[in-house]
């Protein structure tokens, strides 16, 4: 298989032996995942977005979520035991997980937080996840993604 990139994420799933598939799409800015999944072809509900929040105290901390679905900060707050969550400033994102926004990816975060991933993700039977730059996103098993990442399961879907 042509590799299209090498990226830290990519880095990261060859040492984990992950098997994956490159898809790569013209990246429309603030586009999301509608333009990624209609590029590819692909429902936009096995498109996973990889999403930066801070809690009430500052630190940064990474969620997985359908691409047509929202985050409620409320419940995530709620669940992970916050006071309250808010997602990050773009710069803010950036610095945290190395990644520009709209190239984020869970994989090869820049500094160590812990992750999130909804639930109903891990029912899926292939997800399409950002490979770590913009208009790059990696096709494979969603079960990959919590051997590699080890997220903590949320149910904060909202629908769009």
């Amino acid at each position: 298989m042509t590799r299209h990139s090498e990226t830290p994420a990519t880095s990261i799933l060859k040492q984990h032996g992950v098997a994956y598939s490159e898809h790569v799409y013209e990246y429309v800015e603030h586009g999301g995942t509608s333009v990624s999944a209609s590029s590819l072809g692909v429902d936009e509900h096995h498109v996973v977005k990889t999403l930066i929040f801070e809690d009430d105290k500052r630190q940064p901390l990474c969620v997985l979520m359908h691409g047509d679905r929202k985050v409620s900060t409320k419940e995530l707050a709620r669940q992970i035991g916050a006071k309250r969550v808010a997602p990050c400033k773009p710069e803010d994102a950036t610095r945290h997980s190395g990644y520009q926004v709209g190239g984020c990816s869970p994989f090869g975060l820049k500094k160590p937080m812990p992750v999130y991933m909804e639930e109903s993700i891990v029912a899926l039977d292939r997800i399409l996840i950002n490979g770590g730059k913009r208009g790059f996103l990696v096709g494979m098993l969603p079960q990959d993604v919590v051997r590699v990442v080890n997220p903590k399961l949320v149910n904060t879907a909202l629908v769009e």
